[in-house]
């Protein structure tokens, strides 16, 4: 299955996309994408119905509707720094032994096609492409790491928008630079197992304004996500409906040579395989 979320911000309901162009509403049967939702077993509860209305014909339009992020608000978003060899080299940091991890506001998510908003006092807003794990089921302690495709519910695009000078000259934490409002757009869909034959071998890309920035595939991840959710496992209980941002491959603004940064009125668009793309207008403090 392919699950979104349609309509204005605040007010979205839930759905399935069942073609390129159309989707079933599921809002009389499901409250919301949501903790609860994953948590009782919500996507096996749906299944046969999506395939029942998908085949009915009761269809409606895609276009012209908002699409938003795919969750509700998470309990937390969790990312993983440097996992891509290249990235790490680009940035001049070593590779890491272990995944470095760092938190996200949760109310950084905004939905695919939403504007990315630069925050007062940026000077270095930078740009990554990355696979989103969304977390099935209550997860703790896995005893390995083939334990954790049963927890996960799905993959998603996202876009883990970051402010370098309050991520890096700020004294050190992470989360500074990475946690203003608008700075986790996500979806369009969350993309169930199922749907993807290999989640280690996808093709992303990112481009600015029409120019190719970034071009990778998950197959060059340190880490792969059913490690990562293990390993985190280990650390916190994650609950059903987080999101962990899995790192992003080379191309990012701080890379370049001299470092490239977002600016107002830029028009970033990114996609990974199978998962859809999105598109983000940069927009001016508030």
């Amino acid at each position: 299955m392919k699950l979104l979320r349609i309509g204005p911000e605040g007010q979205e309901k839930p759905g399935a996309l069942v073609d390129g162009d159309h989707y079933v509403d599921l809002s009389d049967e499901v409250a919301d994408f949501d903790e609860a939702f994953f948590g009782t077993g919500g996507l096996e509860r749906i299944a046969p119905i999506v395939a029942e209305r998908a085949a009915s014909g009761v269809r409606l339009p895609l276009a012209g509707q908002r699409v938003g992020a795919p969750i509700a608000r998470p309990h937390q978003i969790i990312c993983v720094g440097l996992n891509y060899r290249d990235h790490a080299a680009e940035t001049g940091q070593a590779v890491p032994d272990e995944p470095i991890l760092f938190t996200k506001s949760p109310n950084t998510l905004v939905g695919p096609d939403d504007d990315v908003r630069i925050p007062r006092g940026s000077t270095k807003p930078d740009w990554e492409v990355e696979l989103g794990i969304v977390i099935g089921k209550r997860t703790s302690y896995l005893d390995s790491v083939d334990d954790a495709r049963a927890h996960i519910a799905g993959w998603v695009l996202v876009n883990d928008v970051s402010e370098r000078a309050f991520q890096m000259e700020r004294g050190g934490q992470w989360l500074k630079g990475k946690s203003a409002e608008t700075f986790n757009p996500a979806g369009p869909w969350l993309v169930t197992q199922d749907e993807i034959d290999d989640v280690n071998d996808l093709g992303m890309w990112l481009d600015v304004n029409g120019q190719r920035r970034q071009t990778g595939s998950t197959s060059t991840m340190v880490f792969d996500p059913f490690f990562i959710v293990h390993y985190i496992s280990q650390f916190m209980v994650l609950e059903p409906g987080d999101l962990i941002n899995t790192g992003t491959p080379p191309g990012v603004g701080m890379g370049f040579t001299p470092p490239i940064w977002l600016q107002a009125g830029d028009v970033m668009t990114l996609g990974i395989d199978g998962l859809g793309a999105q598109r983000q207008t940069v927009i001016g403090p508030r």
